[in-house]
């Protein structure tokens, strides 16, 4: 097994026993859930380090020294500095990350994170490395330290099994960012929410899912919060696409008070595979059109509102005006309606538009609708199709029960063909 250990911001180790131990292990849990993405095999080693059985993936991410680039530039865009240790043990692996060596035998015993007796006890035998460590006789080491030490080092050298509990993401996305000082603006909160969205980015990769919908909420001091919710065109975990979303949708928040954390939280997870590779190059992929069609919908709806943008879909209604029905993207399209052998026009004008005599000329009709006297809203029209000057029209006129008024102001334009 090749192991790769993570410390995880040393600095602030909870062994200062200064703070609960509570932040480190949320922290621990939230790289642990990014981490998937390289590999299932995630162990976490409490309060400082990740164990990843890698050896799987190397060959995926494109070899050894492109898969430690890839971990290293993650790791330092979520804001952690850590140090990399790899073995074919995870023992090893963790005490070769924690010591920055190469070799275990010239490792410092303090990476055995042995009691203040223990080590002293090692100083006055003129033991200072793993290797002077491993020299002693087995039985004086079980003697003197317990048989826990010996375990420990006969699992660093894989002579028996290192049995570990492999970490299990959470069912949805649910981080929080404290920034270095409160922040006045919404655009400022975009550079710390990257670090949330990059967290994201790789919990929906080891989920092989991606989110529709992604909400960030910005808190105040006095316990309120300011929140943003993007809604996507399709199930998507590009961070590069969210925060561009992000940055039109926070372009129109005007804060009432300065923001002193952000949360970002995604609840509901769609099933996302990757896509799969061509065995040969192509220029072109066509599918690829209809993923920027969505990106150009998503972009729309974070500038203008999600009801400023959708698509259109039948409805069993006579009545034009209530023939369709807004759809969202991504949302199954209705098909209904009794005007198939009826051409119909896409552009309905609303309200209609009073047509001057003479000023069209009828070309087809009429098309009778006598319809919704159930509701309160009764059409009875005659529709016709008539050229008006280098338009090809949708026009009607009232009939039967309409007010004296309604037949006085004769024909109404309702939709334009071309």
């Amino acid at each position: 097994m090749r192991g790769h250990a993570l410390p995880e911001r040393g600095r602030e180790s909870c062994e200062r026993g200064r703070e609960s131990c509570e932040p480190e292990r949320e922290a621990l849990a939230a790289v642990a859930a990014w981490a998937g993405q390289f590999t299932p095999r995630v162990s976490l080693e409490p309060p400082q380090a990740l164990l990843l059985e890698v050896e799987g993936s190397l060959r995926y991410f494109g070899g050894r020294w492109k898969f430690l680039a890839r971990l290293r530039g993650g790791l330092s865009r979520l804001g952690f500095e850590a140090r990399l240790g790899e073995a074919p043990t995870a023992r090893a692996a963790l005490w070769l990350a924690r010591g920055g060596g190469t070799r275990l035998e010239a490792l410092p015993v303090a990476v055995l994170g042995l009691e203040a007796p223990h080590r002293e006890l090692l100083a006055g035998l003129g033991i200072g490395t793993l290797g002077g460590l491993l020299r002693l006789p087995r039985d004086g080491i079980a003697r003197r330290f317990g048989v826990n030490l010996l375990d420990e080092l006969d699992r660093a050298r894989g002579a028996i099994t290192d049995s570990r509990a492999w970490f299990a993401p959470p069912p949805r996305f649910d981080a929080r960012l404290v920034p270095p000082s409160p922040v006045s603006y919404a655009q400022g909160v975009l550079f710390a929410a990257g670090r949330l969205v990059e967290q994201m980015e790789g919990f929906l990769a080891a989920r092989h899912a991606g989110v529709r919908e992604f909400r960030l909420d910005m808190e105040h001091e006095d316990a309120t919060a300011t929140g943003v919710c993007v809604k996507l065109a399709g199930p998507a975990r590009d961070k590069e696409h969210f925060i561009r979303l992000l940055r039109e949708r926070l372009g129109a928040v005007v804060l009432q008070a300065p923001v002193e954390a952000i949360r970002l939280s995604a609840g509901q997870l769609v099933s996302m595979p990757g896509s799969n590779g061509h065995l040969l190059h192509v220029l072109h992929d066509p599918r690829a059109g209809g993923e920027e069609w969505l990106r150009l919908i998503e972009r729309l709806q974070a500038r203008l509102g999600s009801g400023a943008v959708h698509g259109l879909g039948t409805h069993e209604d006579h009545r034009p005006e209530r023939a369709w029905v807004p759809v969202s993207p991504g949302q199954e399209i209705p098909s209904g309606g009794g005007h198939k052998n009826s051409p119909r026009p896409l552009w309905l004008v609303d309200p209609p538009r009073r047509l001057a005599e003479g000023g069209f000329a009828l070309l087809a009709g009429p098309e009778r609708i006598d319809s919704g006297w159930w509701d309160g809203a009764e059409a009875r029209r005659d529709y016709f199709i008539a050229r008006t000057g280098r338009s090809l029209a949708w026009v009607y006129r009232e009939r039967g029960r309409a007010s004296l008024e309604e037949r006085r102001e004769g024909w109404f334009l309702h939709g334009i063909f071309a």
